[in-house]
């Protein structure tokens, strides 16, 4: 881990696993998720490097055509939160 890089919680939209990693740390491992693959904020694949970007909303809205309304509740979710980037996955301390 660096001691420079701030830590996020990073959510696989796909299969809901959630790990505390550095930007960096996400990148080498495989994850798909800002800011070294996508920026914050913007609608684009959140998982991790065992699961398909064909199971995220980006796929849902760009690749199959799909309107807000067609979303799961779930998909919603994941808007909003992308949407509250960075700040929705901070690492808070106690």
């Amino acid at each position: 881990m660096s001691d420079t890089e701030p830590q996020w919680r990073h959510i696989c939209e796909v299969c809901g696993v959630e790990e505390i990693l550095t930007p960096g740390d996400a990148f080498n491992l495989g994850w798909d998720y800002p800011p070294r693959m996508g920026q914050f904020g913007v609608v684009g694949p959140r998982c991790c490097p065992n699961c398909p970007n064909v199971g995220t909303v980006w796929w849902a809205l760009a690749i199959d055509g799909y309107t807000d309304d067609m979303l799961t509740e779930a998909q919603r979710a994941t808007v909003r939160r992308i949407a509250g980037e960075p700040l929705s996955i901070a690492v808070l301390s106690e």
